[in-house]
Order: structure tokens, then sequence, then C-alpha cells
């Protein structure tokens, strides 16, 4: 026994040279089905404030952190948790390695994967391998047990923490030793019916906790043995040591056995032992377990002769009962569940059933498990049946023109107009038609154009920014953004077949009267807002583009070309993201305005990048892409399921409120990226596309409408719904009929064209 022990808090040495150093593992797989509707697989028990404050992860990084002294703590997780990983930790002050997994392969790779990373590293050292989702109050007692458990694993060694039982519960599988005290294995059993359950508990059986300790040679050695590929794969998916503490595991790690730690080691190797600890200790594995700490109800409950509850109530929202008992009543903005705790384990067959459905309608789709396919047809007839018709309807005045906003009752607020939405309609509509939804959208399309020329063009052939709705000027201002969006529109109305020589006269006019607007430095000065931007030259790409699919030996090519040029000489930091404003040099603006990234705008310029690249043949657009597509991924918030509004430059939140639009942008990103690619990668960018559409549904409702903005609080504003972001939905929406036509595997399907 090495001479050193935990004390207050810390793990310390006593004098003498520690014979070798631990290092804590953190493995954060699992889902928590039966902990639903509270836990997803886009937010998993553990990053959830189960039982304190603090999340069930949070709380093993403060129970482990003592131990890592002499070495560092590693956290294997997903990729699509790297967020609440470095959100948490940074919330705590911890530093820690973060690999992350491509796709969930179960245990076995995953250990394999921290024991060859920590190898590296010191090869001489010993692993402490823990769940991120354990529920074991005292800290202490846990220290104590593990540093008993690595002088145990030294001699070569891999001991197992064997849990004393408290009852003959069926929830956790067994431990048989071979002895008392530290002791060989003699064998794993899993999860065992009531009457083994109470024959384990007599014949002296201990719980199996899932905690490893062993040198990582040892581990490594066994595995090599047992489960050589998995280490072959895993070997070939570790990345070079690097800069940083945020390691990407190949996709070489999807070739590995998808296996747990149990049937790969542990049940073939006699090098196992298992050391019995007596702390408290749950996996909290179901509601009634959580019950059971006394500490897992949060929101606002009034109960009447209500005994034995459980209650969680979502913020905003408050349960009230009456007579009742022994419940789990768990509220989620968008589920809720009910059950008898005595029935905690059936939430797991309720959670599969759900999956098997179809989705609820707009303003409700989403269980984790609803396939993209479900999704994206779902999508198809909110879009078709709800909300084109609406707006097509009280959505257009009588004299043609196009409303901002309709509030609930779908009523118009606020008598203005502006130019972007006018245009914006105008695009929705015309691709409404081109597919055939109605042979009423043409007509709305010509009358809103019509009228948006007459009140909106000015003498110098560009187009005023803002109007009310009798057609008086109420802001002269020639935005190039707008502009932007006024050639998107013609470029739409001409290719659905919509006087196509009067938009064709109508963007050859404006693209000559935007000389104006040309800076000498390179680019085009915006006149509403910065001068110096992105964001307009964005939309003038994605109006370039437009136009040079119908005219491809027009002007249109060059500007599409000289704005990329803009965006990899000025837009494109070095480091992979995109800024925002700029100075007359186009440097980033010396503010904070320099500073803001915004992750709607990297997926915004992917798509667009991605499209370019395509059609130039050059492979620094599509590369390029998938850099900003991750400098985006950095603003996704998994705890809501969306992207948020705004990052720093170092690719921190600042602001995490989160509106419709960005998620329109990362459903388009992760698509025209999985055309790209194929495999695993491809698999990853439609299950990310999927994510983005289930986040994009939080904000619609059943009737056609949709909200706007979305608190950090999980809770939507409700307010008019604007009618800008109709262009976002329609857009995406033509994104995911091309991806499906072009990855027919891909589990999109794509609605024929109807006969106008």
């Amino acid at each position: 026994m090495p001479d050193w022990r935990p004390t207050d808090g810390r793990a310390r040495s006593g004098g003498a040279k520690r014979a070798m150093a631990i290092y804590p593992v953190i493995l954060c797989g699992g889902a928590g089905t039966r902990l639903w509707p509270a836990s997803r697989p886009s937010r998993p028990k553990q990053f959830i404030d189960l039982v304190s404050d603090l999340s069930l992860f949070q709380e093993t990084v403060r129970r482990i952190a003592p131990l890592a002294e002499a070495g560092r703590i590693v956290v294997v997780a997903g990729h699509e948790h790297r967020q609440y990983v470095e959100n948490q930790l940074a919330a705590l002050g911890v530093d820690g390695d973060l690999i992350l997994e491509p796709a969930g392969r179960d245990s076995a790779p995953a250990m394999a994967a921290a024991a060859l990373w920590v190898e590296r590293i010191d090869p001489d050292a010993t692993a402490v391998f823990v769940a991120s989702d354990h529920y074991i109050p005292d800290a202490g007692a846990f220290r104590q047990a593990a540093v008993d458990a690595v002088a145990a694993a030294a001699p070569g060694r891999i001991v197992t923490l064997g849990m004393t039982p408290a009852s003959p519960s069926s929830a956790y599988g067994y431990i048989q030793p071979r002895g008392t005290g530290l002791a060989p294995v003699g064998r794993f059993v899993e999860k065992p019916g009531r009457a083994d359950a109470e024959r384990y508990l007599e014949e002296g059986y201990l719980w199996n906790s899932g905690n490893f300790v062993a040198p990582v040679r040892t581990l490594l050695a066994e595995m090599k043995t047992f489960v050589p590929d998995v280490v072959a794969a895993v070997g070939a998916a570790l990345p070079d040591p690097g800069q940083g503490r945020v390691h990407i595991l190949g996709p070489a790690f999807a070739a590995a056995t998808k296996i747990s730690i149990d049937y790969a080691v542990m049940e073939r190797s006699d090098k196992v032992w298992v050391l019995p600890a007596f702390f408290e200790w749950s996996d909290l594995g179901a509601w009634d377990a959580v019950a059971a700490t006394g500490s897992g109800a949060r929101g606002d409950w009034i109960g009447h002769a209500s005994e034995g509850c459980l209650v969680r109530a979502a913020p905003g929202m408050v349960v009230a009962t009456a007579g009742v008992s022994n419940l789990a009543i768990i509220v989620e903005p968008d589920a809720v569940l009910v059950c008898d705790l005595d029935h905690a384990q059936d939430v797991k067959a309720l959670v599969e059933e759900l999956g098997r459905r179809e989705p609820r309608g707009g303003g409700g789709i989403a269980g984790d498990d609803v396939t993209l396919n479900q999704l994206s047809r779902q999508f198809t007839r909110w879009l078709k049946l709800s909300a084109l018709p609406l707006w097509a309807t009280l959505g257009v005045g009588a004299d043609g023109g196009f409303v901002e906003t309709l509030d609930d009752d779908g009523a118009t607020t606020g008598d203005f107009r502006r130019a972007r939405v006018q245009a914006r309609q105008a695009f929705v509509f015309s691709l409404a038609s081109e597919w055939g939804w109605g042979g009423d959208y043409a007509p709305i399309v010509q009358r809103g154009l019509a009228r948006f020329e007459a009140t909106n063009l000015r003498s110098d052939g560009l187009y005023r920014t803002r109007v009310d709705g009798s057609g008086a000027v109420l802001d002269e201002t020639a935005s190039l953004y707008d502009q932007a969006f006024v050639l998107l529109a013609t470029a739409a109305a001409a290719a659905a077949g919509i006087d196509p020589d009067r938009c064709r006269r109508t963007a050859a006019r404006l693209l000559a009267s935007l000389d104006v607007l040309a800076l000498p430095q390179g680019g085009w000065r915006e006149l509403a807002g910065p001068p110096f931007q992105a964001n307009a030259h964005m939309h003038l790409l994605e109006a370039a583009l437009a136009w040079e699919a119908l005219e491809p030996d027009g002007a249109w090519t060059a500007i599409a070309d000289v704005i990329v040029g803009m965006a990899k000489a000025h837009f494109i930091d070095e480091a992979g993201f995109l800024r925002e404003f700029f100075g007359p040099d186009w440097r980033p603006d010396g503010g904070e305005a320099g500073r803001l990234v915004e992750p709607g705008h990297q997926f915004e310029w992917a798509w667009l990048l991605t499209r370019w690249g395509r059609l130039r043949g050059d492979r620094w657009a599509v590369e390029t892409a998938k850099r900003l597509f991750a400098s985006g991924e950095r603003g996704l918030d998994p705890a809501r399921g969306v992207a948020i509004d705004e990052l720093d430059d170092h690719l921190r939140p600042r602001s995490s409120r989160a509106r419709l639009w960005p998620q329109t942008e990362w459903l388009k990103a992760a698509l025209i990226l999985a055309e790209e690619t194929d495999g695993d990668e491809q698999g990853r960018l439609l299950g990310s596309a999927a994510s983005a559409l289930r986040g994009l549904t939080l904000y619609l409702r059943p009737e056609g409408l949709w909200r706007d903005k979305l608190g950090v609080d999980g809770v939507l504003d409700i307010e008019p719904a604007p009618a800008s972001s109709l262009y976002h939905i329609v857009a995406a929406y033509r994104q995911l009929r091309e991806t499906g036509s072009v990855l027919p595997g891909s589990g999109i399907e794509t609605p024929a064209p109807s006969p106008a």
C-alpha cells in the first residue's frame, strides 16, 4: 500500500514518490432512456441537474478531480455532446483532455481510446474509469475506495469496485467474488429476476458499479488478447498529439466492434479482481432511483394530499396534484410523463413506442428517435397544407403587397413594409409555384412584385428600404442587403416561369445600378448599418448563383467569384470561422463587433461555398465549408437542441438566445455537406440534419405560424410571427428536397412535383 491518501479532498504524497500517477477517465456514454422525457439522446442524463444544482457529469468531475493531482482528467464523449462537456467543465474551472467519438461504439472502444491516449502521455499511469452519471454523495469515501483499488491494481490487475447490495434489486448487474475483501472475480451476471437477485444477495454477490481501475498497460494487453480488432481500430483513429485539450477520433473508430467492456474483457480475463465498496451508490437508472435520493424534485409544484411523489416541472410551468401518491410526474416543454414509481423501469418501453409513431404536427414534432424521413414528411405537410396557404391569404394585403407579421389570431401588426420582406415572400411563392403546389401562387408573385416596384423603386434604379401600408416612404435608404434579395426574388420568379422577361430586365437594371455601391478596395458598401460587412455580400452571392443558373454566360459568374475571393481573403479567419464586421481596409473591426461570430452564418456560408465549389470544381471551397460547419457546431446547445445566436472569436457563447433562422441554415449546411461525403461521415451529417430539423420544429406552430426566439430557459417568446422567417424555412425545405433526390439512401422522402 502506498503512503498517500486523499486528505481534505486532495490526494497528496506523504513524502515518498508515487509509483504511478492516476488518470481519472470519465465515460460519457449512455442515453438514460428510462429517464425520459428529461433525458434524451441529444441531452442525456449525465448533463442534467438530477440531484443537485450541478449536473451528474459535474458532480463526477468534482468527485474525481482530487485524484488527478499527478495525472490529468480524461473525458470520453460523443462529438454531439462536446459543447456540454466544455461548458460544464468551464463552469467548474476544471481542465481535462476531451476525446470525442464520431459514433458510439459502447464502453470497450471508449476505454481503449482513453487508455491509448494516456499511454502516450504516461506509460506507467493507472486509469480510474468512472461513469459520468452515477450518484455517489460521499465523495471522500469514493476517493478512498479508488485509491485502495489503485494499490490493488498495481501488480497488474484490473480491479472493479463491487457495491455492497442494499436490497435484492433487479436493476443492477452482479459480480460473484471468489472470497472476501479484495478477491478474484468468479463471474459477472446480467440484471437478474427477483428470485435470482435474492439468492445472489444471500450468496455474497456484489452489485456491478461499472467503475474499473487498471494500469493502462495491463488493460491494453488484455484488450489486445481478447479484442485485438478494437485496439487496432481505435489506435488507427487516435489523432496525433497536438496543441489543445480536444482530441477528435478519426473515421476508423467506427470500424471498432460495438461491445461493452464486460463482454470484451471482464468476463474473459483472469486478471480481473473485485474490491468491495461501502459508500452510498446508485446508477440513477430510472425515476424511482432519482426519487430515492430525496433530491430530484424541480420546479413549481402544488400538492394536496399527495405523498411519495417525484415532481419535476419545466421553467414557467406549474404542476398541481391532489390525492395521489407514489408517482413520477416529469414535465418538459414538449412532453409529460406520469408513471407509478413502481413501474419506473417501464418508461423505456414507452420511449420505444414513441419512436415507432409518426411525429405529431408542427410545433411539436420531435422525439429524439424520430427519423429524418418522418421529420421531412411532416415538415412537407406543415409547409404545404398549413404555412403557405395561411401566408398566401392572411399574409397578402388587398393591394398585393406582403405583410410583415401575423399574430396568433392571424391579424397583421405594424403599418410598414420592408423591401427584404417583399422580395423574400416573392421568392417563397415562386418556389411553391415551381413545385406545382397550387395555381394561385404565380399571380401572388406577379401582384407582389408589381406593387413593390410601384412603391419602392428609386429614380437611381435601386430600391428603398421601407414604406408604409399606403406606399408612403418611411426610409429612402438603398440597402445592399435588400438589393440582393430583389435579385434573388426575380431569379426565383424567372425560374418558375413567372414573367421571366420582366424579371431579367429588372435584374439587369439593378445590377448596373449597384455600381454606385462598389468599393475601390473590393466588395460593395452597405448603406444601412455597418458599411463593411460579410452578411450583405453573402446574400449577393446567393442571388448571383441563382442568376448564374439561368444566365451562365452573364456577369453573374464574375460577381460570385469576386465575393468568394473576398471571403477567402478577408471574411474567413485563418482559424476557420467567419467574421461579420470589418474596417475600410477589410480587416476585422477593432471593437466588439469585430469579435462577433454567428453560428447561423457559419452554416449559411458553408452551404453557399459548397454550391460555388461544385460549379468551379474548387476543393478549397468544400474543405473550407467543412471548417465553417465545424465552427458553427461550436454554437450548438444540446440542452435545447438548437443553434444559438452568437459566439465570440474564441468560439465561446456570447448570446445563448436562439432564433429560428440559424436552425434552417444548420439544416441546409448539414444536408449539402452530406452530399459531399460518404460512409460514417455522411451518416453523422444526416444525423446532424435530423437534429437541425428537430430543432427547427420547436419554433413551428400547427396552424402555419411560428415563434422566432427561444430563451436560455427553453421558453419561446410570445410575439407575432415575422414573415421574414418564411424565406429561411422554404430555402431549408428546398435543400431537403434536393438532398433527398441526390441521396436516395438518405432516408429523406422527396415529394414528386404536383401538376399545377
